[in-house]
């Protein structure tokens, strides 16, 4: 898939937490000073062609909704930070965390417990 803009992320996430959302609903939610509606409409239409979102046809407007979920998307971006910036260690990228003291001894214990239980 296709990487998103900041301001499609923003989208997504409005598509997530709201649910399938008509373009003048994503406007009425947007901070002041509000975007143009074409601006919102041209904005979902590039998510649709990234495959992101889809429609529904209601009369002579479409509702919006999303086809990839928040986990979904969440796993996809993190594999692209481990692949591009950890040469695709997984391994790297938590040595990475534990280096720059994000993330803890104990921690570390449960991510090994828990795959300990998966395996």
């Amino acid at each position: 898939m296709e990487k998103l803009t900041k301001r499609e992320e923003a989208l997504m996430q409005l598509f997530w937490q709201h649910g399938p959302l008509f373009v003048q609903e994503i406007v009425a939610m947007m901070e002041d000073p509000k975007p143009h509606f074409n601006t919102i409409s041209t904005q979902v239409r590039t998510l649709e062609q990234k495959g992101y979102v889809a429609h529904k046809v209601f009369g002579g407007t479409y509702q919006y909704y999303a086809t990839v979920s928040e986990e979904a998307f969440s796993r996809l971006t993190l594999r692209s930070v481990i692949d591009r910036y950890f040469e695709r260690s997984y391994l790297g990228a938590v040595s990475a965390l534990v280096e720059e003291e994000k993330i803890s001894v104990e921690e570390l214990r449960e991510l090994i417990q828990q795959i300990e239980k998966q395996a």
